[in-house]
């Protein structure tokens, strides 16, 4: 017996209508009975049809395990190569250097340099104030003192350059906020981390008590197929979707409320410090 004949062959013994069953597990009507016929189409993706059949096998009360195991064997997650995952989606544009002054031009320009300045210095030392001061008797040097006159004007008292005294301290630089995101699966529990219109960072399924820690400086959209049956954990606070069906959580490290539903429309978030 197929999925979707087991799922409606439970609901019909169950006594309920496939409108009872929507309500009860917040899936539309026309992807219920899509299901029934084995058309996942409508379901919008593996994780998505897993999360329905859960949903849907909970209410007519139906084990899922052997469904999910059935769905698995009929539609295999396709692989991703390291490429995918790593290579950015639009290609990166590296400048190139520019090209710097050769050793050889850089020393000729300092060899003229020295010889302009010893030139210089040889005019001047030869000029007619050196000349006067060789037949003219040395004198001491006045002591002058800051505040004092000298010659009828009074001498500037140097002060100090405040740029030269003060030096700013550049401002420490602060890291990004992370995110730490910790889920521990109390039933076989389906997840996705992706990023916004990035690679996906994790895609698979945890068994029942396997934990799987991430941390994130950059804001993703997290897809978790069975919310009951997952324990997740932001930064230490217990994070519960208080809905049965797959849901989507954006995790914004920099936000002051980093975790926020997405979807599905009416489900509500509780969220508990540790």
């Amino acid at each position: 017996m197929s999925i979707g004949e087991t799922l409606a062959d439970a609901r019909s013994q169950s006594g309920l209508t496939v409108a009872q069953v929507s309500q009860r597990t917040r899936i539309r009507e026309s992807i219920i009975r899509a299901i029934e016929q084995n058309d996942f189409s409508p379901c919008g993706g593996d994780f998505y049809a897993r999360g329905h059949i859960r949903s849907i096998a909970s209410v007519v009360g139906a084990d899922p395990a052997p469904l999910i195991r059935e769905y698995d064997s009929e539609h295999p997650p396709a692989a991703m190569s390291a490429a995918d995952v790593f290579e950015p989606s639009t290609p990166i544009k590296i400048r190139e250097p520019r090209r710097r002054f050769g050793v050889g031009i850089l020393a000729i320009v300092v060899l003229l340099a020295v010889i302009g300045f010893g030139a210089y210095y040889l005019v001047n030392s030869r000029g007619p104030h050196s000349t006067a001061s060789s037949h003219s008797t040395a004198t001491p040097a006045a002591t002058v003192t800051p505040g004092s006159t000298s010659a009828g004007k009074r001498s500037p008292t140097a002060s100090p350059s405040p740029t030269a005294t003060r030096k700013a301290g550049k401002p420490g630089k602060t890291g990004k906020p992370k995110a730490v995101i910790a889920l521990t699966a109390k039933q076989d529990c389906w997840v996705e981390l992706t990023t916004p219109g990035g690679p996906k960072i994790y895609q698979g399924t945890l068994s029942a008590g396997a934990t799987k820690t991430w941390t994130e400086k950059h804001t993703i959209s997290m897809v978790i197929g069975n919310p009951p049956g997952a324990e997740l954990k932001v930064d230490g606070k217990a994070v519960k979707p208080n809905t049965s069906q797959v849901v989507t959580l954006t995790i914004d490290p920099s936000a002051k409320t980093p975790v926020s539903i997405s979807a599905p429309a009416g489900a509500t978030l509780t969220t508990n410090g540790t």
